[in-house]
């Protein structure tokens, strides 16, 4: 049933009044007629007797008062205990999907500030390539993605999150090690590639594309899969690959791998949020969106 036609009811029934009913609901006399008949449709009874100087319950009216009364209760309660839990202390479970980019970098230390914030959350990030993220996004099987470059979808939106630095990781030895190294040049060495679907390699192709090249002009050797595999080939001295800087921070540190650039190419990617479009975002999910982006400012 409508409510509020139960609420304009049981005014009537209380004040003995519908002026005086409309003054407590601030809404007109005849809108509170309006709910009042139609509140005697639905039910198939008349609930008022409006013939004497006052309007009185009927006895099928009496009834639906006392029923009213319980149920307008339970909508108050119900009320007051959704507004309790928006402004309350955030739990459940956040399930999101991430690029190997991103997801092997800066979200598992932000997940885990982000729970340790809210200890009553629960996290599991799943990470794979980026149009897998994106396709399971678009069937609501996450809530969330993040990703790098991304082919447009219709499903989803994309919101601009961070920017990731993309470089040409080499062995330390190398002849390109911490330097700028031509394009011909480039021709010449075992290029080492992430798989199909990967952010770093769209973006790749992308670049290539604006100097008139693509992949198949390069030296392509190998093909290992996502983020980790390149690297640690890189590192055994198999080849040069192009990865997220983020990616390989610990190792150029170390010393264990170098980075160079390439002429002409300046592969900086756009790393997004992905959201089902249409869907309205859970507190969890949005309270780890606005915490990202204040710890990422």
């Amino acid at each position: 049933m409508d409510t509020r036609q139960l609420a304009a009811f049981c005014s009537v029934v209380e004040l003995r009044s519908f002026s005086q009913a409309a003054e407590r609901l601030g809404v007109s006399q005849p809108a509170v007629s309006l709910q009042i008949r139609s509140l005697e449709q639905r039910v198939g009874q008349q609930l008022l007797d409006r013939s004497g100087r006052r309007v009185e319950p009927t006895e099928a009216g009496l009834a639906l008062y006392r029923g009213a009364q319980r149920l307008l209760a339970l909508e108050e309660q119900l009320l007051e205990q959704v507004a309790s839990e928006s402004a309350g202390t955030l739990r459940g479970r956040l399930e999101l999907g991430a690029s190997s980019g991103p997801g092997e970098t800066v979200l598992p230390l932000l997940l885990a500030e982000f729970q340790r914030a809210n200890p009553e959350v629960r996290v599991a990030l799943i990470v794979s390539d980026t149009q897998t993220v994106v396709d399971r996004v678009a069937r609501r099987e996450l809530e969330l993605g993040v990703v790098g470059a991304a082919r447009r979808h219709r499903a989803v939106v994309f919101e601009p999150f961070f920017r990731d630095e993309v470089v040409l990781a080499v062995p330390p030895t190398h002849a390109f090690a911490g330097r700028t190294a031509a394009l011909d040049e480039l021709r010449a060495e075992p290029l080492i590639l992430m798989q199909e679907g990967a952010g770093v390699r769209q973006v790749i192709e992308d670049e290539l594309r604006g100097v008139g090249l693509k992949l198949r002009d390069l030296d392509v050797a190998l093909e290992l899969g996502l983020q980790e595999s390149v690297r640690s080939a890189v590192r055994a001295g198999h080849g040069i690959t192009f990865i997220s800087r983020s990616a390989i921070e610990a190792d150029l540190a170390a010393g264990a791998i170098a980075e160079a650039r390439v002429e002409g190419l300046e592969p900086v990617r756009e790393i997004s949020l992905v959201r089902a479009s249409g869907r309205v975002s859970t507190r969890v999910a949005q309270g780890f969106v606005d915490f990202a982006r204040e710890r990422l400012a």
